[in-house]
């Protein structure tokens, strides 16, 4: 073995070992807060107090999350979190999915406008339409109702973008072989396009369940019932009686609305890597 074969080993091991310290690094610091927030949650109210600030409590408090839990109907919050999100996210990937299937697939007059219509919505912020929303709502008589939570925000530009590029990726001579078969444009979509695009789908609905999970403005906007409050808003509730309660059961609180998202994440981890994969070979 040469000296320039040792040198050019010698500088791989160190790029490489530069690369886990610095990836070390990053992960020490995102989850720090984590953990701080997991700990807190099983001190004493002494020990939240205690400075210099300790790290690990000396006896788990688990009566904090059943305190942090009888503050708030948080039985029922978890339900309506549960519906809204849920329904929310199947709702919007139906509807992208049709809409990216037509944009991709199906010659009609202006598409090529229409797209570039949907695509200037993303520009818009959400805040704009708050008001509108609130008005036509009203006039349904949808306040403090899951329709009215889940329907303004069941269209995803985003989604059908998304989508519409991957569809734009699967071979023609697919789309040909199921017309050939009979397949109409219904049927190809839901036999040919979406299952090749299983992955991209998946970080879709990981995307779209987190961002309605947290959700917070709108459902605050649209209900004025305790009953109808999502997780977000009921953590809200938590908060404004933070110094009453103390930060353990805040922290407790949080973690209400944090390990649902954590798992879902966990489920789908394998999806989301193999679209960001399928994106970045196909992209």
């Amino acid at each position: 073995m040469d000296a320039s074969t040792i040198r050019r080993g010698a500088g791989m091991a160190a790029r490489k070992a530069f690369t886990h310290a610095v990836l070390a690094a990053a992960s020490l610091v995102i989850g720090l807060p984590f953990l701080w927030m997991i700990t807190t949650a099983l001190k004493s109210p002494a020990e939240v107090a205690q400075f210099p600030p300790i790290w690990w409590p000396s006896v788990l408090r688990w009566d904090n999350f059943s305190k942090a839990w009888s503050l708030a109907p948080f039985g029922r919050f978890y339900l309506n979190s549960v519906i809204t999100a849920s329904s929310g996210v199947i709702l919007e990937v139906m509807i992208g999915a049709l809409s990216a299937f037509a944009f991709a697939r199906i010659k009609f007059k202006y598409s090529g406008f229409l797209f570039m219509v949907m695509l200037a919505a993303m520009m818009i912020p959400g805040q704009v339409a708050l008001i509108p929303n609130y008005v036509v709502l009203k006039s349904l008589k949808w306040i403090n109702t899951y329709q009215g939570i889940v329907v303004p925000h069941v269209s995803s530009v985003f989604g059908a973008f998304l989508m519409r590029q991957y569809f734009l990726t699967i071979p023609a001579s697919l789309y040909d072989a199921a017309e050939m078969d009979g397949l109409g444009h219904f049927r190809t979509l839901t036999r040919i396009a979406l299952p090749l695009a299983r992955p991209v789908v998946g970080t879709l609905v990981l995307y779209l369940f987190i961002s309605k999970w947290n959700s917070y403005l709108w459902p605050l906007i649209v209900t004025n019932k305790q009953n109808m409050r999502t997780l977000p808003v009921g953590l809200a509730i938590v908060r404004s009686a933070e110094y009453a309660i103390g930060p353990e059961h805040l922290m407790a609180a949080s973690l209400f609305v944090l390990v649902p998202v954590l798992a879902v994440y966990v489920a789908a981890q394998k999806q989301l890597i193999e679209g960001i994969a399928a994106g970045a070979v196909k992209g």
